[in-house]
């Protein structure tokens, strides 16, 4: 792969990352189409992905950091339970023990664990179909046509305003299902997770920031499982030099698009990305015909 190819590569998946058409599906059919080799596997897409991770981490950092403090907060007053519960075996007043979902961003990060386990789960079932699916046409052809339908169900979906305090740990479930099902290339993860959201009765807002959020723990996961395949001391630093202009190039584009997303959710603009998904995929699949 060239230092063009990664750039280029970078650039569709700052693009695509956010915005719900799909950066999985189209990286794998360009890639095809252009005869473009990054090696074999799908380390290089995880790491693009690490480039628009970055963007999240910036345009969520208040969330990011809010979370954080939550998580240790959680773990504190776990701690502290567990000496209550000793202390109050024998003692003659018993102290109230911490109430560990205590507020907003405690309950916000329940839900984002409680939607992290199914999405793990399928995805480290479907590790090997979600890699050979992406080595051909057909199959992300077909995942952005149904990506388009999903975009068109998604416009027509009444306006709600639940925030976590309403939101059910079940519907947390249905959320990282749908995130799963979108390791497939061509099933948009954005697209899923918001239009899932946005059946469960979120605000549209807050739909946006959960969609991306959750994509925090997928894609260093996924990172992590890349990387347990790769032999660092064949890298070359050309190498190397190469997949971090990809990493870059998709931090920088993926930075001017996110606020194009959140846009697009406020006014309801789907059905456009809907009729794009439509066209590219129809391409992919008549493509993979007359080859």
């Amino acid at each position: 792969m060239s230092l063009l190819q990664s750039v280029f590569l970078g650039a569709v998946q700052g693009i695509t990352e956010f915005l719900p058409v799909s950066s999985s599906g189209h990286l794998a059919i360009l890639k095809k189409v252009f005869s473009i080799d990054t090696g074999g596997s799908i380390l290089f897409d995880v790491l693009l992905h690490f480039g628009t991770l970055i963007v999240i981490m910036i345009v969520f950092r208040k969330d990011v950091f809010r979370l954080f403090r939550s998580f240790f907060g959680i773990v504190s007053d776990l701690f502290t339970n567990l000496s209550l519960r000793k202390a109050n075996r024998n003692a003659i007043s018993v102290t109230p023990y911490k109430c560990i979902i205590s507020d907003n961003y405690r309950k916000y990060l329940m839900l984002l664990i409680t939607s992290t386990i199914p999405t793990a789960v399928i995805g480290l079932i479907g590790q090997k179909l979600i890699g050979d699916a992406s080595d051909t046409l057909i199959v992300p052809g077909i995942c952005l046509l149904f990506t388009g339908l999903m975009l068109l169900f998604a416009d027509s979906v009444p306006e709600n305003d639940k925030i976590p305090k309403d939101i059910t740990y079940r519907e947390a479930l249905i959320i990282g299902i749908a995130q799963g099902i979108a390791t497939l290339p061509g099933i948009s993860r954005s697209g899923a997770t918001i239009c899932a959201c946005l059946l469960c009765g979120f605000n549209r807002r807050f739909a946006v920031r959960y969609s991306f959020i959750l994509s925090i723990p997928v894609v260093l996961g996924g990172a992590l499982l890349s990387l347990k395949d790769v032999t660092f001391s064949a890298l070359a630093v050309s190498d190397v030099m190469i997949v971090l202009a990809g990493i870059v190039t998709a931090a920088l584009v993926g930075f001017a698009c996110i606020h194009t997303m959140l846009l697009i959710v406020r006014k309801r603009k789907f059905k456009y990305f809907a009729y794009y998904c439509f066209a590219v995929g129809a391409i992919a699949v008549a493509i993979y015909f007359l080859m």
